[in-house]
Parts: C-alpha cells; structure tokens; sequence
C-alpha cells in the first residue's frame, strides 16, 4: 500500500511510515533553508534594530537641543515654545517609523504655531497675553507675513530630503526581513514532497540507512523544489542594488544626523529674523 517508496524488494515500510517520512523530508528541507538564511537575516534585522534605535536617540537629542535654545535664549517664551518642540518632534518620528503624513505639513504646522508665541513675547512684548482667536488669526496669517523668512522653506526642504531617505532605508530593511521569512516557509508541491521523499527517505525502506544520493540527483531535485524561490534572484539583486545606492544618498546635506542636530540652528535664525523685522511685522499683524 505505499504511494512512493514501492519497490519489487521486500520492504520494512508501512502506509504510515512513509506518511512520517514525508513530513520528515519537508521539515529536513525547511531547516535547511531557514540555517542558510539566518546570517542574512540577522545581519539585516540588527542593522534595522540599530538604525531606529539611533534615529530615536537623534530625536531626543534635536528636541532637547531646540528646547535648550527657547531655555537659555528666549526664556520667557521657553513653556509655551517647547510644547510646539515636542509636537514637532512627534511628527518626525511619526513621520520616519511609517506614518502618513507629508513633512511640509508639520514643519509649516510648527512654524503656524511657533508664530503667535514669538509675536507675543519678540515682536511685540508690549502685549499680555493674547486671546485663543488672536492666536489663530496669527497662525493662520504666518504664511502670508512670512515672520521668518526663508528659514521654513529651507527647513521643508532639508528634512524632506533627509527623512524621506531615512524612513525608506528603515522601510526597505524591514522588507528584506520579511522577503527572508517568506522563503524560510515556502510551499511544496505534492510532486517536490514526493521527490524529496524518494531521494532522502525511500532507501530507508529497503534498510540502507547511510547512503546518501549522488550530487547530481540531489541538485535536480532541489532545483525543482526551489524554483519558486530562485526566481526572487534577480529581484533581490536589484533590491540590495537599490539599498546600496540609497545609502550612499544618505549623507553630506541629507545626512539625517546633521539636519535634525542642525535643526534648532534654523529655528533660532528663524527667530533672529522675527526680531529684527519686528516693527514691520507689528504693521503687517
């Protein structure tokens, strides 16, 4: 009653014997693919691990450093200011871990916010404290009146750049992770589980227990097993192709350490700026 390891011999395998050995030979076949793939995986999953655990840090670094400056600088405005900071750096890592949401959009929202405290305590420190719909008439005015020049501009620009390569870099680590996971579990299809049987298990029957098959038979019949997988090849080349010249990419001014650490350099131009035109823009309000 045996399905693959017939024979004309007599044999020591039973119908069930040769179920087990099936599911032996798949399983024997997925170990080995999966202790082949584990160096690469490792090695690409603890660059991804490395790579957000440092992004995370430089976070935490560029919020204290431009909270320091409202602190040490612009110390009557320093509350309300670092609320803004925080918000702000919120969105970067919103921004970087995957999040859907466009960086032009909040850095012009830090800046619509940044306005109304910085007229009230730069360009006309005369004012107590203004209304809620003062504030908004501010915020909503910001880029008409342009208080800060350019500085906005440049700032969409660089961490447009330097976070979009950052959060596609991180993207493309996580999705070589899962490519590897994918072909560690792949699927069989009843004729290479049959074959696989007759290679490795079938002689088991006829009780030769440490014969192994010859390198060509072998190469043939994983060849045919894995042809799905060989087939990702070519892809995969182009991908590590593309992580290559991505992270070349990832340095000089879109070099994500130096813009967020720089960031705060920016902001205090920004309010530079803001004071010295503080009576035109006293008009302009």
């Amino acid at each position: 009653d045996l399905q693959v390891c017939t024979s004309r011999n007599p044999t020591c395998c039973t119908k069930k014997m040769e179920e087990r050995y099936q599911t032996a030979a798949k399983q024997d076949i997925q170990q080995v693919l999966q202790t082949s793939s584990a160096t690469l995986k490792f090695l690409i999953s603890r660059n991804a691990t490395a790579f957000q655990e440092t992004f995370e840090m430089l976070i935490r670094l560029a919020e204290n450093y431009t909270s320091t400056l409202f602190c040490t600088a612009y110390r009557n405005m320093a509350a309300e200011a670092t609320v803004r900071v925080q918000e702000f750096f919120t969105d970067v890592g919103l921004f970087v871990f995957g999040t859907d949401i466009s960086t032009e959009k909040f850095v012009n929202r830090f800046f619509d916010t940044l306005f109304p405290v910085v007229y009230n305590h730069v360009i006309n420190p005369g004012l107590t404290d203004i209304s809620l719909e003062y504030a908004e008439c501010l915020r909503m005015a910001r880029r008409d009146i342009r208080p800060f020049g350019n500085i906005p501009k440049k700032a969409i620009g660089q961490m447009g750049r330097s976070l979009l390569s950052s959060r596609t870099f991180l993207q493309a680590l996580n999705l070589g992770i899962e490519v590897i996971n994918t072909t560690d579990h792949p699927h069989f299809s009843k004729d290479c589980s049959r074959a696989l049987l007759r290679m490795q298990y079938c002689p088991h029957c006829q009780g030769v227990m440490l014969s192994k098959p010859c390198m060509g038979y072998c190469l043939n019949i994983l060849r045919g097993c894995l042809a799905s997988i060989a087939e990702i090849d070519l892809h995969w080349r182009g991908y590590v192709r593309s992580l290559e010249e991505l992270s070349s990419t990832m340095s000089g001014t879109r070099d994500v350490e130096h813009v967020l650490l720089n960031f705060h350099l920016l902001v205090n131009d920004a309010l530079v700026q803001a004071h010295i035109h503080g009576p035109e823009l006293s008009e302009q309000v």
